[in-house]
């Protein structure tokens, strides 16, 4: 690392950047409530009138209240929950605020022992999300007594929850701790890894790094399985704004750019699901990382990125924390329109907690 980026890298971000990554994660988890794993993006669009959504909707809005998880039926999958909601993705990020909030003084190490009677207490009574099998795995695990360390299951499902860790945690190794711990129903290395390099990713960010810089720095450093995903994203990305190739000319380019990036996974039900829209890391990130450097330099491009995100459709609420932590942190908590600011159910909830904590306390 050069000694620009050093300097760079120990600097405190200023609040708006901080409270940008947070809110714009959680604002795009929200955006996809209405549509999240419905896999059809073509029905997405035409449900929401032909055009890109500019408001929270309840899940399954405008297409019957429910959404269609290839593999896992037509159904609601976030019952409790309504417009200006968050998915299970936006919850547990509250969640992890909430405690951080709970040991903001004095601020103390991040262990996932003392998180948990709030977990638990969160699932069996006011959760209203979709529950995860590795969720309810690990939930298991607790009340059967397994030890930390050997909670989880082998999922290779993107689950970042460490956002709010940014504006508490001062170093990039800290932020990489808190981004693996928080993931403890989670043991496939590349779920981990997946949330280590946009932890890594997002602390440059918000230390004046530009995005896609930030994203090659962090994937040269991480290397194999990281580096591989984020190439590949890089050359889908520059497919899709070249005015010569096919893909630039298609209407739903995102759709096929996601899906292209992807094998065909056999889950063992009625139908295959591409992987790229799906929750699991391999497709996850490379489709996170595409919307990132597709739509940074735009100044409207937060706004612009979490919709295309939103209409994609699978699991696009994964994808949102990603991209809206980045981009959040890049853009600041000025670029979320007003509109979404004033209709997320949290938002003034989860603001009274962030100003808790110490780097924006200092």
């Amino acid at each position: 690392m050069n000694e620009e980026l050093t300097n760079k890298t120990t600097q405190t971000p200023d609040e708006k950047k901080l409270k940008g990554a947070f809110f714009a994660a959680i604002v795009g988890d929200a955006l996809c409530l209405g549509s999240h794993y419905e896999y059809d993006a073509q029905k997405i669009y035409k449900a929401y009138g032909n055009k890109s959504i500019e408001k929270f909707m309840s899940p399954g809005e405008m297409m019957g209240g429910e959404t269609h998880g290839i593999g896992w039926g037509q159904r609601n999958y976030h019952p409790g929950k309504s417009a200006g909601g968050t998915t299970d993705y936006g919850d547990y990020n509250i969640l992890i605020l909430e405690h951080l909030a709970s040991i903001s003084n004095p601020p103390r190490a991040f262990e996932v022992a003392p998180l948990l009677p709030h977990w638990m207490n969160r699932l069996e009574h006011s959760w209203g999300s979709w529950i995860c099998t590795m969720t309810k795995e690990t939930y298991a695990q607790v009340k059967n007594g397994t030890a930390v360390p050997y909670l989880g299951g082998i999922s290779n499902a993107t689950a970042i929850r460490h956002v709010a860790a940014h504006s508490y945690y001062e170093t990039e190794e800290e932020i990489v701790d808190v981004a693996r711990k928080a993931m403890f129903t989670h043991r496939d290395v590349d779920a981990l890894d997946g949330g280590e390099f946009f932890a890594r990713v997002t602390h440059r960010v918000l230390r004046g790094e530009e995005p896609r810089s930030a994203i090659e720095d962090v994937a040269i450093l991480m290397g194999g399985f990281i580096e591989t995903k984020v190439k590949q994203a890089i050359a889908k990305y520059e497919e899709s704004i070249d005015e010569n190739s096919d893909l630039s000319k298609e209407q739903f380019c995102d759709d096929l750019a996601l899906t292209s990036m992807a094998r065909l996974w056999d889950v063992g039900r009625s139908e295959p699901i591409k992987v790229g829209k799906a929750s699991p890391t391999q497709g996850t990130l490379p489709g996170s990382v595409y919307f990132i450097l597709k739509y940074a330099d735009d100044k409207d491009g937060l706004k612009k990125a979490l919709q295309a995100n939103a209409m994609v459709g699978g699991d696009n609420a994964s994808r949102s924390i990603a991209i809206g932590m980045v981009l959040g942190a890049y853009r600041g908590v000025d670029a979320i329109p007003q509109e979404w600011k004033d209709t997320l159910t949290q938002w003034e909830y989860c603001e009274n907690m962030l100003n808790k904590l110490p780097l924006i306390k200092k």
